[in-house]
Formats: structure tokens, sequence, C-alpha cells
């Protein structure tokens, strides 16, 4: 398969918005992509959305003041092709206040399908035999201007994506799963559009410090209500202020009464972060916090019968469609499923129900 394009049209004010918009018009289904910069600031921009139609490429620039109301009033009215669509459609609602319509996620149709691989570069080497490059994989999406090897990456994000969903279709219609996909892709808008609450008990919990107990976790709670703090001020990622394993050996150096400040906490903010160990070593120990394990009933001799007769009809209807067992159903859904079966409706869609018999 050959792609042969013009340069990509980069949009950066609202007039030249509009004026595209009228070839938007014309053309269903299509491609979106989006790039943010999680990896470079603390709070993450809309940096880039990536449009790719039959006969064009377009770059839009969310950095810049655009109006989107005529650009989302016609792509809701359009199905949107995309890869893994949760992250790009809150992207999107985020920075562009875009609410979709019909969408088709390539990732979810692959998993449908049955293919192992179902990263985007795995599919377009699947399918069309190239290798994409990840040059600017990990690019700094706020940069001003572009450089053409992020132009390059961008477009091929969306280059593939319209004849991959053609493919991929005539897969699922021909294996008769697509009612399953459509409904799916339905959740997916679903999901998106809802915002993530974060426990504020279990969010500085992080990898590797299940073995604190005492003085340390509160050590570790104050680090990282520290860090997030001096992530805000000067808006880049945690872990370029201190990394996850940096926290936790100061943790224990600090707990041992060495106190080894990390050597890259320099100036104003290493005094900042020397007062506070001050402080939490002042704390009595009954405002330490505790590691509180969850601690859930024993399932009863029914629950765990239920569940062992549906983890095998799953297993043998994901054998027998030859499909991941994930797909049909994921073991924590069977979980909740077996401790309270009147939830099956909200936990299971409705392929997978009748998938299952339930």
């Amino acid at each position: 398969m050959t792609m042969i394009k013009p340069h990509p049209l980069i949009i950066t004010n609202s007039e030249l918005l509009n004026d595209w918009c009228g070839t938007l018009e014309k053309c269903d289904p299509v491609a979106v992509d989006t790039e943010g910069d999680s990896l470079h600031c603390y709070f993450e921009k809309l940096c880039l959305i990536q449009i790719g139609l039959p006969e064009q490429d377009v770059l839009i620039d969310p950095l810049e003041s655009l109006d989107f109301t005529r650009f989302n009033a016609i792509l809701a009215q359009r199905r949107i092709i995309l890869h893994g669509c949760d992250f790009d459609l809150r992207m999107l609602r985020r920075g562009a206040k875009f609410v979709p319509g019909q969408v088709f996620d390539t990732y979810l149709a692959a998993r449908l399908v049955g293919l192992k691989e179902v990263g985007l570069a795995s599919l377009v080497k699947e399918f069309f035999g190239i290798k994409l490059p990840k040059s600017s994989q990990k690019a700094n999406w706020a940069r001003r201007p572009l450089t053409s090897a992020m132009i390059e990456y961008a477009t091929n994000d969306t280059l593939y994506l319209i004849e991959l969903a053609e493919r991929l279709s005539d897969e699922l219609r021909a294996k008769g799963r697509w009612e399953w996909f459509e409904e799916s892709c339905q959740k997916a808008i679903l999901t998106a559009g809802e915002d993530r609450e974060k426990d504020p008990e279990r969010i500085w919990k992080i990898p590797g410090s299940a073995a604190l107990r005492g003085r340390e976790l509160a050590l570790l709670r104050a680090l990282w209500h520290w860090r997030d703090a001096e992530a805000q001020k000067a808006d880049r990622p945690s872990f370029q202020i201190l990394r996850n394993e940096e926290l936790i050996e100061l943790v224990r150096s600090v707990d041992a009464g060495r106190a080894n400040l990390p050597a890259g906490v320099h100036g104003t903010r290493r005094k900042r972060l020397a007062a506070l160990l001050e402080e939490v070593l002042l704390l009595p120990e009954a405002e330490w916090p505790q590691r509180v394990r969850l601690v859930r009933d024993r399932p009863t001799s029914e629950e765990e019968q239920r569940m062992e007769q549906l983890k095998n009809r799953r297993d043998r209807v994901a054998e027998g469609l030859e499909l991941d067992p994930g797909v049909i159903a994921p073991r924590q859904a069977l979980e909740r499923i077996s401790r309270e079966p009147e939830t099956v409706s909200s936990v299971l869609m409705r392929w997978q129900q009748r998938l299952l018999g339930l």
C-alpha cells in the first residue's frame, strides 16, 4: 500500500479553520488523533489535533486561540476513526469541548477480530507491511514550530486509519461481530465522557511503597504532596521533580535518621523539602496514616461455585471464538457478578451477556 498525499495543511487561526470546514463537510468517515504534553508538563494540554481525510492530512493547532464551534458541529455528525479512543476523546472534550457522535475504534475492532498485537504500529505492519517510525513518540508537543519529524509522526497516526477501519470492518462483519463492536464503541464514548475521580487516601501510595509502615507512611504522604505541589508550581511532571524510587529512598533514609536529600533538589525547593521533613518527624504517632488493607468478606461457597462456572464458561466461549478471555469478560467483572448477580446488566454489555447466557 502506498500513501502519497501533499504536505499536511497546518491550521493556526479560526478563519482558516472555518474555511477548511467546508472540506470537512464533504468527508465521512474522518480519521482523528491527538497529542498532549503530559511527559513535559503537570497541567496536560491538548497540543495537536490530527485529521486524516482520503485526499488530505490536516494538523490543527489548539495552542492558538481557535473557535471550534463549526468544527465540532461538523465532526459530531461524522463517524470518526481513532485508535484507543479514550485518551483522544478526553483530550478533545477538555481542550476543544468536542462531544462525539459515532466512533470507530480500531483498537477495539482489532481485539474483537481476535488479533494478538493490537497497537497501531503492529496493525499497520500487519495489514500494510509498513513500519512506523517512533522518533517523536516522546516529543514535547507544545513545542513550536513543529519539526519535520514531529509532523511526519503526527500524520502517520491518522494516515492508515480509514483503510484499516475498512479492513477490520470486513472481518468483523464476516465473523458476525459487528453489533458487538458497535456496542463496545458506544460504551467507550460514554466512559470517555465521565470524569475520573482519584481517591485522596490512595493516590499517594505509589508503586514500591507496599512495605512501608508507621512513620514511613507519614513521610511518604507528606513527600508525595510536596512533590505534587512543586510539580504544579513549576508546571512539570511529578517524575521530573523526584522519581518514585527517589521518593521511597528518601523516606527510608529519613526514617533511619540519615536524611539524604536528593542531589537534584536545589535552592528554595531544597529548603522547603528540609522544612517539611522536620515538620513530619515531629508528628505524633496518632497522626501517622495506617496501611489499611481492604478486607473483603470471604466469598461463600455458592459465590465461589458461581465464579468458577462463569470463568469456565467464559474461557470456553473465548476459546471457541479465538478471542482473549478478557474481551468476553474481564475477571474483575466476573468476580462482581458472582457476588452480586443483579449487577450483570451494568457490568457487562448486552453482547457479552448473551455469549455467557446471562
